[in-house]
């Protein structure tokens, strides 16, 4: 990576990283409806939920998850894809910790590509928000 290519990432990075502080002033979790967080790197994405009145973290998924790795192999595997399908698979973890609705933050992100697909199946996987 050449010097101006490493400069540019890091102003974009402080950039999204100044959205996410900005949206953190207005979004809140609480123990019942917490904070589902996403972070996207290039290959991969996470999610999790957090109740930020106790500063805990109270589940995560992550698209590196064992139950995802026939996905990532196939043809079906677009990033996109496993987002989605990462997105369900916290529902349903949601869903079983008795979590029924949540408070979304797209972490600094636009809400387009993998995150609109990580929301998306999310939705589907019966998360209001």
């Amino acid at each position: 990576m050449t010097m101006a290519n490493s400069r540019h990432a890091q102003k974009r990075e402080s950039k999204r990283v100044r959205r996410h502080l900005r949206i953190r002033r207005k979004v809140e979790g609480t123990e019942s409806r917490p904070r589902l967080v996403i972070h996207r790197s290039l290959k991969n994405i996470q999610g999790h939920l957090v109740d930020d009145v106790s500063g805990k973290v109270l589940l995560g998924v992550s698209s590196t998850a064992p139950e995802l790795k026939e996905l990532r192999g196939g043809d079906e595997g677009t990033k996109t894809a496993i987002s989605r399908a990462t997105g369900k698979r916290i529902a349903e973890k949601a869903k079983e910790a008795g979590i029924e609705s949540v408070v979304f933050d797209r972490g600094g992100y636009l809400y387009h590509g993998r995150v609109a697909a990580f929301a998306e199946g999310a939705r589907e996987g019966g998360l209001k928000f």
